[in-house]
């Protein structure tokens, strides 16, 4: 399954065998995670007339689905995407259609809609790492396999940009629960037809490769520092959308400013994204990711000093330009410390760090606006990236504990940086 390419072009990687199909599929099943947040939350307050009760529904929902997904990757990791992925998809879109059917009128029970958007949660299939991982497995020439992360973050980055415009034409033809219903149907369909391919049925869960030749070490340094930087960049992340919207008020702008500032924001991840896997870089990924994480957070103490909407806008588009690199290199440093066998719940740590960063940061900037001016309130946000880019480099010069290149997270480092092919 492997391949590779003397032009080693985004085109090239869409001319890799089953690629498209796949890519296609785990997209359409990706396109729900876009919808889903939000037209869970209008569900919740058509059906209650309460917005507490929306959020605090909505935050046991993302608590649920970001903080299990490593242990649901590792059941992709232990059975194949085929034995685990079924059963979890179908399990996840039928507690969605409970939901739907459960709120899809008005004075539906609260604590009927809580425990099944908690139960839906807690069976959210990780279909993007398992496709980042599957793209590992697919492509093995080191400038290719870059280019997939990065078309696979910008499709992403496009999907949760477009899914909230789709709930919003569903709803002005029907309840939002019927958005909710949509969302089901998507993961659904776009599982079923991503575990079909077979470049996917040709990964070997774990625990036949374990059968066969034993299990690799895996955890380190090689791991920590992609999840620290995802935290730092979710964390900034997280503030700036609740910054935006603080900066928007204070200047006197309405809704549609904040989201053509966010809107910025999502065109400069997604040109830096395509950028940084066009180029073929010299330096390793793991040097480059703390370099990333610290330019963008000294764009965002940039955005502190801007006096007006359209500079805010420059600014966030020039930190945006950062993101999709920083988290894409994230994902190829952990994927390159992970061994066979162990991919997808290395990119589900990731996937957790960045949205449990995010959540995080969005609580922080609300405590602080309000208390400080917004300019340090950037400033604070921006820091976060900052420090987690110091922490990378301190810890890539701490000494190693274990010499032996040949094991461990870091020996498959070792491994990448040599010029060999990547683990899979």
């Amino acid at each position: 399954m492997s391949a590779s390419s003397s032009r080693p072009s985004y085109a090239a990687l869409l001319r890799v065998p089953h690629a498209r199909r796949t890519f296609l599929a785990a997209m359409t099943g990706r396109l729900s995670y876009g919808l889903v947040s939000l037209a869970m939350m209008l569900t919740t307050t058509r059906a209650t007339g309460s917005y507490a009760v929306a959020g605090t529904v909505m935050a046991l929902f993302g608590a649920m689905s970001v903080f299990l997904s490593p242990a649901r990757a590792a059941l992709i990791d232990r059975y194949g995407a085929r034995r685990a992925l079924i059963p979890m998809a179908s399990l996840y879109a039928g507690l969605l259609t409970l939901f739907a059917v459960t709120a899809w009128r008005p004075g539906a029970p609260v604590a009927a809609i809580g425990a099944v958007a908690v139960a839906a949660g807690a069976c959210t299939p990780p279909l993007g790492p398992t496709m980042r991982a599957v793209w590992g497995e697919m492509v093995r020439d080191e400038r290719l396999l870059r280019r997939a992360y990065s078309l696979d973050g910008v499709v992403e980055e496009i999907l949760f940009v477009s899914g909230p415009l789709v709930v919003g034409a569903v709803v002005q033809l029907a309840p939002p629960a019927a958005a909710v219903a949509l969302s089901a149907l998507l993961v659904w369909s776009g599982t079923l037809a991503f575990v079909s391919s077979p470049v996917v049925a040709g990964v070997r869960p774990a625990a036949a490769r374990a059968a066969r030749g034993g299990r690799r070490r895996w955890g380190g340094r090689g791991l920590a520092r992609p999840v620290v930087v995802a935290a730092g960049v979710g964390l900034s992340l997280g503030a700036v959308d609740l910054l935006v919207m603080a900066f928007a008020e204070q200047h006197r702008h309405g809704a549609g400013a904040v989201a053509w500032v966010l809107a910025a924001l999502s065109l400069g991840s997604a040109l830096g994204g395509l950028l940084n896997g066009a180029v073929d870089w010299r330096a390793a990924p793991e040097a480059r990711l703390p370099l990333l994480a610290g330019a963008l957070g000294l764009t965002l103490l940039g955005a502190g000093l801007a006096d007006g909407l359209g500079t805010l806008a420059v600014a966030v588009a020039c930190a945006g330009f950062f993101v999709a690199p920083a988290l894409t290199t994230a994902y190829l440093t952990a994927d390159a410390a992970a061994p066979p066998g162990f991919r997808t719940r290395a990119g589900a740590w990731v996937n957790t760090a960045v949205n449990a960063g995010s959540s995080v940061g969005a609580a922080g900037a609300g405590l602080l606006v309000g208390r400080l001016p917004l300019g340090p309130c950037f400033a604070v946000s921006g820091a976060a990236a900052l420090v987690a880019a110091l922490v990378c480099v301190r810890n890539a010069r701490a000494p190693r504990p274990d010499a032996d290149a040949g094991h461990g997270a870091d020996g498959a480092w070792s491994a990448v940086t040599e010029g060999a092919q990547l683990p899979g």
